[in-house]
């Protein structure tokens, strides 16, 4: 029997507020064990949570983002269960009335698009983190510094259904988080962690069918690798006539397996009941007004643009407007090239391999995009050549001098006089008299070696038009 995956995914994005969602306690990543505390995240009796507005605000851009709804009215829940990290013995959130629903993403697999619901969007407090075996014993440690953080959950539909699906849909939730500036999108820190849900059914069958949950992924990889063992797991299972259960799995990077963690709650096991402390949330429609004037161009948006104002091609448009750094780096360098496909190249190939595509790599490369854009003017000049060129980005990104300067001091400039450049390609003529019949009997190609000993007798100055206009006149 043949199975379809049907994955939902749930999606915590740790929101870039500098204080906490019901407290004052600072977010910043880092500080030393238990320093950003306080009665009210540590749950002290008599302690009461105060909401932060730009909590509110932050989720209600993510949802105007994702086409939800904003509802007018929401409520915190308490979420209950015991564990050493979560001092109330409650975690507060939303349950039966979350801020945000009903709205979708668009995705792009191998050229085809697809719509992705959002289920809801919904606030709530992170948790603390424990410590296992760091100090070199068995003993385990607790620190609060997260308990508090303000986070968003993200539930999708189950509207996946591959893998690479599951993995596009979080390459675009980053991307738009990280375009509205509400959450940086770093999955190693746990900025964004991603838990998600995948049953197995006969293809052409519309019942659900039993569920695992899978946590602990930290990367686009490791999300895509997990659901395809589990894809794995699970059909062999139904194929050796046996079935799936409930439960909740860990992913394993290191052996690339998922392992049994413990049964799935369900929502009855967290007795969810109206947090008493805060009273509802009321949104009216001058705030989402106020919200929706924040909202900049998205992904999408901005690719179409792309390829309108710049006639890019559809895949370097894709690329260029995924990070928001880049779009801007794009933009800035053309600005000055007014050379809109060769900017790309130089960004799509050179660039984004120096800074192996990282976004905090490209905000402080050291080719800044005037720079970038200095060279590529000096190419269509004709001061250096590509090749030239190539050598020239190099330098530049190691020792953040301009491409004037680097080009000085190198001695780089292209050679175009033919009369010194002729003198080199009767040299190399007169040197290779076998390719030189080679050519004349009609082998042609055997061009291209003339010109790449010229381009080498010359250390890769002279003019590559120039040369072969010499060479062909010669040959």
């Amino acid at each position: 029997m043949e199975y379809e995956a049907v994955i939902g995914l749930e999606v915590h994005a740790q929101l870039k507020t500098k204080s906490k969602i019901f407290c004052n306690c600072s977010t910043a990543f880092g500080a030393e064990p238990n320093h950003h505390t306080c009665p009210v995240c540590l749950g002290m009796p008599g302690v009461l949570p105060v909401l932060n507005r730009e909590v509110v605000n932050y989720t209600i851009r993510t949802g105007l983002a994702l086409n939800c709804t904003i509802n007018s009215f929401s409520r915190f829940a308490r979420k209950n269960y015991f564990y050493p990290d979560l001092p109330k013995g409650y975690q507060i959130s939303q349950y039966e009335l979350p801020l945000c629903e009903h709205g979708y993403l668009m995705i792009d697999v191998d050229g085809r698009e697809r719509r992705i619901g959002v289920t809801r969007i919904h606030m709530e407090e992170d948790a603390g983190k424990n410590i296992h075996g760091e100090k070199g014993d068995s003993s385990s440690y607790v620190d609060l510094n997260r308990t508090g953080v303000p986070l968003m959950e993200i539930v999708s539909e189950p509207d996946i259904r591959t893998p690479e699906e599951a993995a596009a849909y979080m390459r675009k939730l980053r991307s738009i988080v990280r375009y509205l500036d509400v959450c940086d999108g770093n999955m190693e820190e746990g900025s964004l962690r991603c838990d998600a849900n995948i049953s197995l059914r006969p293809v052409g069958a519309t019942e659900l069918g039993v569920k695992a949950e899978l946590k602990n992924m930290n990367s686009f990889k490791n999300v895509q690798k997990a659901l395809e063992y589990e894809v794995k797991r699970q059909t062999r299972l139904l194929e050796e006539g046996g079935s799936v259960i409930q439960e909740t799995r860990l992913w394993d990077a290191d052996r690339g397996v998922t392992l049994s963690m413990r049964g799935k709650e369900e929502a009855h096991d967290y007795r969810y009941f109206p947090d008493p402390d805060l009273v509802p949330l009321q949104v009216d429609d001058a705030w989402i007004e106020e919200v929706k004037k924040t909202l900049p161009e998205l992904p999408d948006a901005k690719m179409e643009r792309f390829m309108a104002e710049y006639d890019l091609p559809r895949y370097d448009a894709e690329v260029l407007t995924a990070s928001r750094e880049l779009a801007v780096y794009f933009e800035a360098c053309n600005k000055e090239a007014r050379s809109p496909k060769v900017v790309s190249n130089w960004i799509m190939g050179d660039l984004l391999r120096e800074c192996k595509g990282d976004d905090q790599e490209i905000l402080h490369c050291p080719v800044r995009p005037e720079m970038l854009a200095e060279m590529i003017r000096m190419i269509g000049k004709g001061t250096i050549s590509g090749k030239i060129a190539k050598t020239v980005f190099a330098e530049m990104m190691k020792s953040g001098k301009s491409p004037e300067i680097i080009v000085k001091e190198k001695n780089l400039v292209q050679i175009t006089d033919e009369g010194e450049i002729v003198k080199i390609v009767e040299e190399v003529i007169a040197a290779n008299p076998a390719q030189v019949e080679q050519f004349r009997s009609g082998k042609e190609k055997v061009l291209g070696f003339f010109v790449g000993q010229v381009m080498k007798a010359s250390r890769g100055k002279a003019n590559p038009t120039v040369v072969n206009k010499l060479l062909k006149e010669r040959l």
